[in-house]
């Protein structure tokens, strides 16, 4: 039994060590290991070298609304390291928390140059929601936060709905330059109603989108009548109601006293 036993313990030991697969598997997996540890403290060392120093950043293409000073303070505190040092990812993060930026990328540029290129916001709408917090809406109908003046329209609804208003906004304007007028500003209620304020100060009052009854088809039984219903009153139009089912109603404000003499 001894015996036995004893042939049992050497047949399990000697396994492993007479496998030739076993044992090249065993040596390449260390191989592997050596060599990637050696190049990760090559990489590490090359980082650390006073080699391949980053002396110039270079923007490309246009760029309107981001100051020099802006991209170089910018610049200043995501920028550290040699030419491999530099955290490409973490530098464009930085640079698209930029005012007017919507995207940046970067490339290394040999031997000593990151080029850098910026998409900036274009403005089309200012954004004014319940919260009061004045941002603008951009031709993608994002939302970001910068400044304007008061030229642009101004929009005003729920949060997550800006891409709506502004295909809303050229859908209604394409249809009011048949009376030469232009959206100023436009409303979008918590209940999905439509107002539109026009540039003579009329408030139009569109209501919900409907199937039988869609927005558009509001709009242009205005526009086909507008002008020959101001033509009947003797009082500036305040408002416009069109939300009935065959024609539109008004709100008359104070008559001009010049012309009422």
């Amino acid at each position: 039994m001894a015996r036995v036993e004893r042939n049992r313990r050497t047949q399990g030991g000697e396994g492993f060590w007479n496998q030739p697969q076993w044992l090249d598997l065993a040596a390449d997996l260390l191989i592997a290991v050596a060599v990637a540890g050696l190049a990760w403290a090559a990489m590490s060392a090359v980082k650390r070298l006073p080699i391949y120093p980053l002396r110039e950043l270079v923007v490309v293409g246009t760029v309107e609304r981001v100051s020099r000073a802006q991209i170089e303070h910018a610049a200043r505190t995501a920028l550290s390291g040699n030419l491999f040092a530099v955290n490409l990812d973490d530098a464009r993060l930085t640079f698209e928390k930029l005012p007017w930026v919507r995207s940046a990328s970067l490339r290394r540029q040999w031997p000593d140059a990151l080029e850098l290129a910026l998409e900036e916001h274009v403005a089309v709408a200012r954004w004014s929601p319940a919260d009061g917090e004045q941002r603008l809406v951009n031709t993608h109908g994002e939302v970001f936060a910068a400044s304007a003046g008061d030229e642009l329209p101004a929009f005003s609804g729920p949060e997550g709905s800006s891409a709506a208003m502004l295909a809303r906004y050229h859908e209604f304007d394409s249809h009011l330059a048949k009376i030469q007028r232009k959206t100023v500003a436009l409303t979008l209620t918590a209940r999905e109603a439509w107002q539109v304020r026009l540039d003579d100060g009329v408030l139009v009052d569109l209501g919900r989108d409907q199937p039988k009854q869609p927005l558009v088809e509001r709009l242009t039984r205005l526009t086909d009548h507008y002008v020959a219903a101001r033509e009947k009153v003797h009082a500036p139009i305040a408002a416009v109601d069109v939300r009935y089912p065959n024609g539109f109603a008004l709100r008359l404000g104070q008559p001009d006293r010049k012309s009422a003499s």
